[in-house]
Protein backbone atom coordinates (compact mmCIF):
# COMPACT_ATOMS: atom_id res chain seq x y z
CA UNK A 1 0.00 0.00 0.00
CA UNK A 2 1.66 3.08 -1.13
CA UNK A 3 0.72 6.23 1.18
CA UNK A 4 0.85 9.62 -0.95
CA UNK A 5 -1.84 11.97 0.71
CA UNK A 6 -2.42 12.59 4.42
CA UNK A 7 -5.95 11.32 3.66
CA UNK A 8 -3.57 7.60 3.39
CA UNK A 9 -2.35 8.10 7.00
CA UNK A 10 -6.14 9.00 8.17
CA UNK A 11 -7.49 6.14 7.13
CA UNK A 12 -4.06 3.52 8.48
CA UNK A 13 -6.17 3.04 11.60
CA UNK A 14 -4.05 0.65 12.62
CA UNK A 15 -1.56 2.79 12.85
CA UNK A 16 -3.19 5.45 14.52
CA UNK A 17 -1.77 5.18 17.93
CA UNK A 18 1.65 5.63 20.00
CA UNK A 19 4.52 3.50 19.28
CA UNK A 20 5.42 2.30 22.63
CA UNK A 21 1.28 1.28 22.18
CA UNK A 22 2.60 -1.76 19.57
CA UNK A 23 4.52 -3.47 22.01
CA UNK A 24 1.53 -3.75 24.79
CA UNK A 25 0.13 -6.78 23.49
CA UNK A 26 3.17 -8.51 25.21
CA UNK A 27 2.93 -6.82 28.67
CA UNK A 28 -0.51 -7.84 29.77
CA UNK A 29 -0.58 -10.50 32.28
CA UNK A 30 -1.28 -14.36 30.80
CA UNK A 31 -4.92 -14.99 30.75
CA UNK A 32 -5.68 -11.40 30.24
CA UNK A 33 -9.40 -11.51 28.36
CA UNK A 34 -10.92 -7.47 28.84
CA UNK A 35 -9.27 -4.72 29.26
CA UNK A 36 -12.03 -1.77 30.11
CA UNK A 37 -10.62 1.78 30.51
CA UNK A 38 -11.91 5.55 30.95
CA UNK A 39 -11.91 8.81 29.62
CA UNK A 40 -12.32 11.95 32.42
CA UNK A 41 -11.32 15.02 32.51
CA UNK A 42 -9.29 16.00 36.20
CA UNK A 43 -9.38 19.14 36.57
CA UNK A 44 -7.63 22.93 35.30
CA UNK A 45 -8.59 26.01 34.31
CA UNK A 46 -12.87 25.08 34.81
CA UNK A 47 -14.42 22.95 36.91
CA UNK A 48 -16.79 21.37 34.16
CA UNK A 49 -16.42 19.97 30.89
CA UNK A 50 -18.95 20.63 27.60
CA UNK A 51 -18.35 16.51 26.16
CA UNK A 52 -18.39 16.97 22.54
CA UNK A 53 -16.22 15.77 19.33
CA UNK A 54 -16.28 12.10 19.79
CA UNK A 55 -19.05 11.22 17.09
CA UNK A 56 -16.73 13.25 14.64
CA UNK A 57 -13.72 11.36 15.93
CA UNK A 58 -15.52 7.65 15.18
CA UNK A 59 -17.07 8.74 12.15
CA UNK A 60 -13.82 9.48 10.40
CA UNK A 61 -11.67 6.97 12.31
CA UNK A 62 -12.65 4.27 14.26
CA UNK A 63 -15.30 3.05 11.92
CA UNK A 64 -13.09 2.49 9.07
CA UNK A 65 -11.93 -1.13 8.22
CA UNK A 66 -8.77 -2.62 8.43
CA UNK A 67 -7.47 -4.72 5.44
CA UNK A 68 -4.80 -7.14 5.46
CA UNK A 69 -2.63 -4.37 3.27
CA UNK A 70 -3.00 -1.92 6.05
CA UNK A 71 -1.65 -4.92 8.80
CA UNK A 72 1.38 -5.47 6.02
CA UNK A 73 2.20 -1.82 5.64
CA UNK A 74 1.90 -1.18 9.62
CA UNK A 75 4.33 -4.24 10.10
CA UNK A 76 6.72 -3.09 7.85
CA UNK A 77 6.79 0.89 9.35
CA UNK A 78 7.01 -1.29 13.32
CA UNK A 79 9.96 -3.24 11.86
CA UNK A 80 12.03 -0.33 10.20
CA UNK A 81 11.12 1.48 13.19
CA UNK A 82 12.13 -0.83 16.03
CA UNK A 83 8.94 -1.59 17.34
CA UNK A 84 7.25 -4.97 18.16
CA UNK A 85 3.94 -5.12 16.14
CA UNK A 86 1.01 -7.60 16.60
CA UNK A 87 0.52 -8.70 12.93
CA UNK A 88 -1.42 -12.02 14.46
CA UNK A 89 -3.82 -9.60 16.06
CA UNK A 90 -4.79 -7.48 13.74
CA UNK A 91 -5.11 -10.24 11.09
CA UNK A 92 -7.56 -11.98 13.62
CA UNK A 93 -9.37 -8.60 13.60
CA UNK A 94 -9.25 -8.72 9.47
CA UNK A 95 -10.39 -12.12 9.36
CA UNK A 96 -12.76 -12.57 12.39
CA UNK A 97 -14.71 -8.84 12.08
CA UNK A 98 -13.91 -7.90 8.77
CA UNK A 99 -11.42 -6.08 9.60
CA UNK A 100 -14.29 -4.12 12.12
CA UNK A 101 -12.67 -3.29 15.91
CA UNK A 102 -14.32 -5.19 18.49
CA UNK A 103 -14.63 -2.40 20.93
CA UNK A 104 -17.49 -1.17 23.15
CA UNK A 105 -17.22 2.49 23.48
CA UNK A 106 -19.98 4.33 26.16
CA UNK A 107 -20.13 8.39 26.44
CA UNK A 108 -21.86 10.28 27.75
CA UNK A 109 -24.54 12.51 25.25
CA UNK A 110 -22.03 15.35 23.32
CA UNK A 111 -23.58 18.88 24.66
CA UNK A 112 -23.62 17.62 28.40
CA UNK A 113 -22.20 19.53 30.82
CA UNK A 114 -20.37 17.31 32.94
CA UNK A 115 -18.24 18.58 36.50
CA UNK A 116 -14.67 17.46 36.31
CA UNK A 117 -13.31 14.13 37.76
CA UNK A 118 -16.25 11.97 35.94
CA UNK A 119 -15.84 9.21 33.43
CA UNK A 120 -16.91 10.50 30.29
CA UNK A 121 -15.95 7.97 27.91
CA UNK A 122 -15.52 4.14 28.89
CA UNK A 123 -13.72 1.31 26.83
CA UNK A 124 -13.72 -2.41 26.61
CA UNK A 125 -12.97 -5.11 23.88
CA UNK A 126 -16.06 -7.32 23.08
CA UNK A 127 -13.20 -10.07 21.49
CA UNK A 128 -11.61 -11.58 24.42
CA UNK A 129 -8.71 -12.03 21.73
CA UNK A 130 -8.11 -8.70 21.80
CA UNK A 131 -7.57 -7.59 25.37
CA UNK A 132 -4.76 -5.61 23.65
CA UNK A 133 -7.18 -3.43 21.67
CA UNK A 134 -8.97 -1.13 24.59
CA UNK A 135 -5.87 0.75 25.49
CA UNK A 136 -4.04 1.12 21.65
CA UNK A 137 -6.95 2.90 20.47
CA UNK A 138 -6.18 5.78 23.21
CA UNK A 139 -4.27 7.94 21.68
CA UNK A 140 -6.95 8.28 18.72
CA UNK A 141 -9.88 8.78 21.27
CA UNK A 142 -8.18 10.68 23.56
CA UNK A 143 -7.98 13.29 21.39
CA UNK A 144 -11.66 14.35 22.37
CA UNK A 145 -9.83 16.41 24.61
CA UNK A 146 -9.58 19.45 21.94
CA UNK A 147 -13.35 19.58 20.82
CA UNK A 148 -14.61 19.43 24.85
CA UNK A 149 -11.89 21.76 26.37
CA UNK A 150 -13.08 24.24 23.12
CA UNK A 151 -17.03 23.62 24.01
CA UNK A 152 -15.85 24.30 27.60
CA UNK A 153 -13.98 27.13 27.37
CA UNK A 154 -16.90 28.27 24.35
CA UNK A 155 -19.71 27.87 27.40
CA UNK A 156 -17.86 29.39 30.28
CA UNK A 157 -17.75 32.61 28.20
CA UNK A 158 -21.20 32.95 26.70
CA UNK A 159 -22.08 32.72 30.79
CA UNK A 160 -19.92 35.83 31.19
CA UNK A 161 -21.61 37.65 28.16
CA UNK A 162 -24.92 36.38 28.95
CA UNK A 163 -24.46 37.80 32.77
CA UNK A 164 -23.84 41.00 31.34
CA UNK A 165 -26.50 40.97 28.81
CA UNK A 166 -28.80 40.11 31.64
CA UNK A 167 -27.97 43.32 33.37
CA UNK A 168 -27.62 45.76 30.90
CA UNK A 169 -29.44 44.33 27.82
CA UNK A 170 -30.86 41.69 26.18
CA UNK A 171 -30.49 37.92 25.75
CA UNK A 172 -31.34 37.35 21.66
CA UNK A 173 -28.54 38.53 20.40
CA UNK A 174 -26.17 36.09 22.75
CA UNK A 175 -25.92 33.60 20.04
CA UNK A 176 -23.71 36.35 18.14
CA UNK A 177 -21.83 37.78 20.67
CA UNK A 178 -18.42 35.92 20.12
CA UNK A 179 -17.35 35.16 16.64
CA UNK A 180 -14.32 32.63 15.49
CA UNK A 181 -11.38 34.28 13.57
CA UNK A 182 -9.22 31.65 14.48
CA UNK A 183 -8.77 29.31 11.27
CA UNK A 184 -5.64 30.71 10.60
CA UNK A 185 -4.12 30.62 13.63
CA UNK A 186 -4.31 26.76 14.34
CA UNK A 187 -2.14 23.94 13.44
CA UNK A 188 -4.52 22.40 10.49
CA UNK A 189 -7.42 22.03 8.60
CA UNK A 190 -9.05 19.65 10.85
CA UNK A 191 -8.19 21.61 13.93
CA UNK A 192 -9.90 24.34 12.35
CA UNK A 193 -12.52 22.44 11.46
CA UNK A 194 -12.87 20.50 15.24
CA UNK A 195 -12.56 23.46 17.13
CA UNK A 196 -14.62 25.58 15.05
CA UNK A 197 -17.35 23.27 15.75
CA UNK A 198 -16.85 23.08 19.77
CA UNK A 199 -17.61 27.03 19.00
CA UNK A 200 -20.88 27.08 17.22
CA UNK A 201 -21.83 24.46 20.07
CA UNK A 202 -22.01 27.52 22.36
CA UNK A 203 -21.99 30.33 19.74
CA UNK A 204 -23.25 30.83 16.11
CA UNK A 205 -21.18 33.67 14.71
CA UNK A 206 -18.01 31.91 12.52
CA UNK A 207 -15.73 32.88 10.06
CA UNK A 208 -14.80 29.43 9.78
CA UNK A 209 -15.86 27.89 6.89
CA UNK A 210 -14.27 24.39 7.51
CA UNK A 211 -15.85 24.48 10.52
CA UNK A 212 -19.59 24.30 9.00
CA UNK A 213 -18.41 21.66 6.20
CA UNK A 214 -17.53 19.33 9.54
CA UNK A 215 -20.91 19.86 11.03
CA UNK A 216 -22.79 19.50 7.86
CA UNK A 217 -20.70 16.20 7.43
CA UNK A 218 -20.34 14.42 10.80
CA UNK A 219 -23.28 16.36 12.70
CA UNK A 220 -25.84 16.49 9.32
CA UNK A 221 -26.30 20.50 10.03
CA UNK A 222 -27.30 22.25 6.87
CA UNK A 223 -25.51 25.54 8.35
CA UNK A 224 -24.29 25.98 11.74
CA UNK A 225 -23.04 29.34 11.78
CA UNK A 226 -23.36 32.65 10.18
CA UNK A 227 -21.15 35.76 9.08
CA UNK A 228 -21.48 39.79 7.43
CA UNK A 229 -19.19 41.40 4.62
CA UNK A 230 -16.33 42.67 6.59
CA UNK A 231 -13.35 44.84 5.46
CA UNK A 232 -9.84 43.83 6.56
CA UNK A 233 -6.70 46.30 6.41
CA UNK A 234 -6.01 45.19 2.97
CA UNK A 235 -9.47 46.05 1.29
CA UNK A 236 -9.22 49.66 3.11
CA UNK A 237 -5.11 50.73 2.77
CA UNK A 238 -5.06 49.69 -0.77
CA UNK A 239 -7.54 52.72 -1.28
CA UNK A 240 -4.40 54.91 0.10
CA UNK A 241 -4.43 57.23 3.10
CA UNK A 242 -6.18 60.02 1.24
CA UNK A 243 -8.51 57.68 -0.27
CA UNK A 244 -9.71 56.32 3.63
CA UNK A 245 -13.32 58.33 3.40
CA UNK A 246 -13.53 56.79 -0.06
CA UNK A 247 -13.36 53.15 0.93
CA UNK A 248 -15.39 53.47 4.20
CA UNK A 249 -18.09 54.90 1.39
CA UNK A 250 -17.62 51.53 -1.06
CA UNK A 251 -18.37 49.61 1.62
CA UNK A 252 -21.48 51.51 2.25
CA UNK A 253 -22.16 51.31 -1.32
CA UNK A 254 -21.59 47.50 -1.63
CA UNK A 255 -23.13 46.28 1.83
CA UNK A 256 -25.47 48.93 3.21
CA UNK A 257 -29.53 47.69 3.20
CA UNK A 258 -32.32 48.29 5.58
CA UNK A 259 -31.68 45.56 7.74
CA UNK A 260 -28.53 44.62 6.62
CA UNK A 261 -25.36 44.48 9.19
CA UNK A 262 -21.01 44.93 7.97
CA UNK A 263 -17.85 45.39 9.74
CA UNK A 264 -15.36 47.59 8.85
CA UNK A 265 -12.19 47.84 10.49
CA UNK A 266 -11.44 51.55 11.16
CA UNK A 267 -7.88 52.02 13.13
CA UNK A 268 -5.90 51.68 9.91
CA UNK A 269 -4.34 55.11 10.43
CA UNK A 270 -5.92 57.06 13.48
CA UNK A 271 -8.81 55.17 14.85
CA UNK A 272 -10.48 58.08 16.68
CA UNK A 273 -10.36 60.41 13.83
CA UNK A 274 -11.86 57.67 11.62
CA UNK A 275 -14.97 57.32 14.21
CA UNK A 276 -15.21 60.62 15.00
CA UNK A 277 -14.55 62.15 11.90
CA UNK A 278 -15.63 59.97 8.99
CA UNK A 279 -18.08 57.95 10.75
CA UNK A 280 -19.48 60.06 12.62
CA UNK A 281 -18.84 63.36 10.37
CA UNK A 282 -18.99 62.59 6.59
CA UNK A 283 -20.36 59.62 6.41
CA UNK A 284 -22.95 60.30 9.15
CA UNK A 285 -25.97 60.85 6.94
CA UNK A 286 -25.02 58.31 4.85
CA UNK A 287 -24.89 55.56 7.27
CA UNK A 288 -28.31 56.38 8.56
CA UNK A 289 -29.39 56.88 5.06
CA UNK A 290 -28.76 53.12 4.39
CA UNK A 291 -30.74 51.40 6.95
CA UNK A 292 -27.86 49.00 7.82
CA UNK A 293 -25.58 48.60 11.44
CA UNK A 294 -22.40 49.38 10.42
CA UNK A 295 -20.51 47.48 12.96
CA UNK A 296 -17.09 49.40 13.63
CA UNK A 297 -13.90 47.32 14.08
CA UNK A 298 -10.95 48.33 16.44
CA UNK A 299 -7.86 46.13 15.76
CA UNK A 300 -5.03 47.81 18.03
CA UNK A 301 -4.47 48.97 21.50
CA UNK A 302 -5.69 48.27 24.79
CA UNK A 303 -9.07 46.37 24.54
CA UNK A 304 -11.01 47.78 27.16
CA UNK A 305 -9.89 51.44 26.75
CA UNK A 306 -10.42 51.20 23.14
CA UNK A 307 -13.45 49.68 23.08
CA UNK A 308 -15.27 52.36 25.27
CA UNK A 309 -13.48 55.20 23.94
CA UNK A 310 -14.86 54.30 20.58
CA UNK A 311 -18.59 53.75 22.16
CA UNK A 312 -18.57 56.73 23.43
CA UNK A 313 -17.43 58.56 20.24
CA UNK A 314 -19.85 56.98 18.17
CA UNK A 315 -22.81 57.75 20.84
CA UNK A 316 -21.83 61.22 20.36
CA UNK A 317 -22.39 61.41 16.71
CA UNK A 318 -24.97 58.81 16.04
CA UNK A 319 -26.86 59.51 19.84
CA UNK A 320 -28.50 56.39 21.94
CA UNK A 321 -31.94 55.48 23.15
CA UNK A 322 -31.78 54.29 27.00
CA UNK A 323 -33.33 50.78 27.54
CA UNK A 324 -35.66 49.55 30.35
CA UNK A 325 -32.86 48.44 32.07
CA UNK A 326 -31.51 51.87 32.06
CA UNK A 327 -28.61 51.65 29.69
CA UNK A 328 -27.37 53.00 26.75
CA UNK A 329 -27.69 51.51 22.96
CA UNK A 330 -26.16 53.03 20.58
CA UNK A 331 -28.32 54.03 16.83
CA UNK A 332 -27.25 52.74 13.77
CA UNK A 333 -23.71 51.46 14.47
CA UNK A 334 -21.96 48.89 17.08
CA UNK A 335 -18.50 47.69 18.06
CA UNK A 336 -16.79 44.60 17.48
CA UNK A 337 -13.53 44.04 19.08
CA UNK A 338 -11.16 41.25 17.64
CA UNK A 339 -7.60 42.03 19.23
CA UNK A 340 -6.48 40.75 22.05
CA UNK A 341 -9.81 39.02 23.13
CA UNK A 342 -9.85 36.19 26.07
CA UNK A 343 -12.28 35.51 28.68
CA UNK A 344 -10.33 37.96 30.88
CA UNK A 345 -10.31 41.45 28.18
CA UNK A 346 -14.23 40.06 27.77
CA UNK A 347 -15.18 41.17 31.59
CA UNK A 348 -13.09 43.92 31.22
CA UNK A 349 -14.51 45.34 28.85
CA UNK A 350 -17.86 44.56 29.73
CA UNK A 351 -17.21 46.06 32.64
CA UNK A 352 -16.29 49.37 31.53
CA UNK A 353 -18.93 49.80 29.54
CA UNK A 354 -21.73 49.20 32.28
CA UNK A 355 -19.90 51.69 34.51
CA UNK A 356 -20.35 54.03 31.85
CA UNK A 357 -23.46 53.27 31.34
CA UNK A 358 -23.40 51.04 28.43
CA UNK A 359 -25.50 48.10 27.56
CA UNK A 360 -23.38 45.07 26.44
CA UNK A 361 -25.89 44.64 23.24
CA UNK A 362 -23.27 47.16 21.97
CA UNK A 363 -20.37 44.98 21.69
CA UNK A 364 -19.50 42.07 19.81
CA UNK A 365 -16.05 39.96 20.51
CA UNK A 366 -14.12 37.98 17.17
CA UNK A 367 -11.86 35.75 19.01
CA UNK A 368 -8.67 33.74 17.18
CA UNK A 369 -5.56 31.93 18.47
CA UNK A 370 -6.98 32.20 22.57
CA UNK A 371 -10.19 30.72 21.00
CA UNK A 372 -8.69 27.88 19.31
CA UNK A 373 -5.07 27.23 19.92
CA UNK A 374 -4.32 28.36 23.41
CA UNK A 375 -5.44 25.04 24.90
CA UNK A 376 -3.81 21.46 25.69
CA UNK A 377 -4.96 18.18 26.91
CA UNK A 378 -3.37 19.45 30.35
CA UNK A 379 -6.07 22.76 30.26
CA UNK A 380 -8.73 20.54 31.74
CA UNK A 381 -6.29 17.68 32.71
CA UNK A 382 -7.51 14.89 30.32
CA UNK A 383 -6.54 11.27 30.43
CA UNK A 384 -7.60 7.80 29.43
CA UNK A 385 -6.75 5.06 32.16
CA UNK A 386 -7.61 1.53 32.40
CA UNK A 387 -9.42 0.55 35.43
CA UNK A 388 -10.34 -2.92 35.30
CA UNK A 389 -8.80 -5.74 33.51
CA UNK A 390 -10.74 -9.77 32.99
CA UNK A 391 -7.57 -11.97 34.18
CA UNK A 392 -8.08 -15.68 34.60
CA UNK A 393 -12.01 -15.33 34.26
CA UNK A 394 -12.14 -12.99 37.10
CA UNK A 395 -12.39 -9.18 37.24
CA UNK A 396 -9.63 -7.14 39.40
CA UNK A 397 -8.97 -3.19 39.74
CA UNK A 398 -6.47 -1.34 37.87
CA UNK A 399 -5.29 2.10 38.79
CA UNK A 400 -2.05 3.94 39.76
CA UNK A 401 -1.61 5.91 43.09
CA UNK A 402 1.76 7.27 42.76
CA UNK A 403 2.94 8.70 45.86
CA UNK A 404 5.00 11.34 43.73
CA UNK A 405 1.91 12.98 42.75
CA UNK A 406 -1.57 12.36 44.47
CA UNK A 407 -3.82 14.10 42.00
CA UNK A 408 -3.41 11.34 39.42
CA UNK A 409 -4.43 8.68 41.22
CA UNK A 410 -6.70 6.92 38.66
CA UNK A 411 -9.96 4.58 39.29
CA UNK A 412 -10.69 1.67 39.34
CA UNK A 413 -13.14 -1.18 38.17
CA UNK A 414 -15.54 -0.67 35.73
CA UNK A 415 -17.24 2.23 35.90
CA UNK A 416 -20.39 4.30 34.69
CA UNK A 417 -21.35 7.65 35.15
CA UNK A 418 -25.08 8.20 36.92
CA UNK A 419 -27.06 11.02 36.59
CA UNK A 420 -30.24 12.61 39.09
CA UNK A 421 -31.29 16.28 38.09
CA UNK A 422 -28.08 17.80 37.41
CA UNK A 423 -26.27 15.58 40.09
CA UNK A 424 -23.57 12.91 39.21
CA UNK A 425 -21.51 10.28 40.53
CA UNK A 426 -18.77 7.97 38.77
CA UNK A 427 -20.24 4.56 40.36
CA UNK A 428 -18.49 1.26 39.90
CA UNK A 429 -20.62 -1.38 38.22
CA UNK A 430 -20.00 -4.02 40.71
CA UNK A 431 -20.54 -1.89 43.84
CA UNK A 432 -23.88 -1.79 46.02
CA UNK A 433 -23.99 2.47 44.92
CA UNK A 434 -25.15 1.81 41.45
CA UNK A 435 -27.71 -0.51 42.69
CA UNK A 436 -28.71 1.76 45.24
CA UNK A 437 -28.66 4.91 42.71
CA UNK A 438 -30.94 2.86 40.00
CA UNK A 439 -33.33 2.25 43.04
CA UNK A 440 -33.08 6.11 44.15
CA UNK A 441 -34.24 7.58 40.50
CA UNK A 442 -31.14 7.90 39.09
CA UNK A 443 -30.27 6.90 35.75
CA UNK A 444 -27.13 6.10 33.53
CA UNK A 445 -25.41 8.73 32.03
CA UNK A 446 -23.34 6.75 29.35
CA UNK A 447 -25.16 5.47 26.55
CA UNK A 448 -23.44 3.01 23.91
CA UNK A 449 -22.43 4.65 20.64
CA UNK A 450 -20.41 2.33 18.98
CA UNK A 451 -19.66 -1.43 18.96
CA UNK A 452 -17.85 -3.69 17.06
CA UNK A 453 -17.03 -1.13 14.60
CA UNK A 454 -20.32 0.45 14.02
CA UNK A 455 -21.20 3.46 15.04
CA UNK A 456 -24.92 3.69 17.00
CA UNK A 457 -25.85 6.83 17.70
CA UNK A 458 -25.59 9.77 15.47
CA UNK A 459 -26.45 12.82 17.38
CA UNK A 460 -27.41 15.94 15.38
CA UNK A 461 -26.20 19.71 16.02
CA UNK A 462 -29.23 20.48 17.20
CA UNK A 463 -29.80 18.19 20.01
CA UNK A 464 -26.01 18.99 21.15
CA UNK A 465 -26.95 22.57 21.32
CA UNK A 466 -30.05 21.89 22.71
CA UNK A 467 -27.69 20.38 26.11
CA UNK A 468 -25.68 22.66 26.29
CA UNK A 469 -28.15 25.48 26.48
CA UNK A 470 -31.52 24.39 26.86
Amino acid sequence: MALQAFSDIARLLVLNTDSYKTSHWLQYPPGTRTVFSYIEARGGALPFTVFFGLQALLKEYLTKQVTADDVTLAAEVCAAHGVPFNREGWLHIVDAHGGRLPLRIRAVPEGTVVPINHALVTVENTDPACWWLTSYVETALLRVWYPTTVASHGLSTRRLIGDALARTGSPEGLPFKLHDFGARGVSSMESAMLGGMAHLVNFQGTDNITALLGARVYYGEPMAGFSIPAAEHSTITAWGRDGELAAYRNMLTQFGRPGTLLAVVSDSYDLDAAVARLWGGALREEVIASGATVVIRPDSGDPTSVVLRTVRSLDASFGSEVNAKGYKILKHVRVIQGDGITRESIASILGALESAGYSADNVAFGQGGALLQQVNRDTLGFAMKASAAEVGGAWRDVFKAPITDPAKRSKASRLTLMRQGDAFATVRLDSPGYQQALADGATEALRTVFENGRLLVDDSFAAIRARVTP
